[in-house]
């Protein structure tokens, strides 16, 4: 009586598992890419910070301090959305809320506050680098103060300025970014007259 060996059995059936097991691979793979395609928008929420432009107050305290209002300085909050056009551009749009305040105090502070909007398109370089520009409106820019500083209230005009900046994706959810804004306000009561807001800001995104 003869024995046939079951090895070449075996060996069949485990390469037909571990092809099977590659093919599900690889459909899953192809499954995820489309979903990530076929839904390329998402969301952003983002922090920083910005420096520069002309002088617009200086407040003085009793302990002998003074601080300055800046027309390009202070702290900006934005949320909006993204939406992946290609692998090589993006388009970004938010609105947000910048603000420059004097330290508080007991007799008074002031603030110069606006709203801006802004729209920038994006090339990415590779998978952890893009560079971006374009165009940043800017409404209800005031300056107020309170006590003391109750006397620099002014009111300016709406204004458009330009964007360039550059961001480093540290993860698909969170990128810092480094940018430069060519602005400008006028007064309205030309108290001020005009004022140049030129500045640099850096951000933390956060993407989901």
């Amino acid at each position: 009586m003869q024995y046939r060996s079951r090895a070449p059995t075996i060996e069949i059936r485990l390469m037909k598992k571990t092809l099977l097991a590659c093919v599900l691979a690889a459909a899953s793979f192809t499954a995820h890419a489309q979903q990530v395609a076929a839904q390329p928008l998402r969301f952003v929420i983002g922090a920083g910070l910005t420096f520069g432009g002309d002088r617009l107050a200086t407040t003085s305290y009793t302990n002998g301090t003074s601080a300055n209002i800046r027309a390009g300085s202070g702290l900006q909050l934005a949320a909006g959305a993204e939406y992946r056009l290609s692998p090589l551009f993006s388009l970004q749009g938010t609105v947000g809320y910048h603000i420059h305040f004097t330290p508080e105090a007991s007799n008074g502070d002031a603030d110069f506050s606006r709203i801006p909007v802004e729209l920038i398109a994006y090339y990415h370089a590779n998978e952890k680098w893009r560079v971006g520009g374009g165009m940043r409106f800017v409404r209800n820019a005031k300056l107020s103060g309170s006590g003391f500083a109750s006397g620099l209230d002014e009111s300016f005009d709406d204004t458009t300025s330009g964007i360039v900046e550059a961001e480093y994706l540290y993860s698909p959810s969170l990128g810092f970014k480094l940018r430069g804004v060519s602005e400008k306000y006028d007064s309205r009561r030309y108290a001020i007259g005009s004022a140049k807001a030129n500045h640099l800001g850096m951000f933390a995104n956060f993407y989901f």
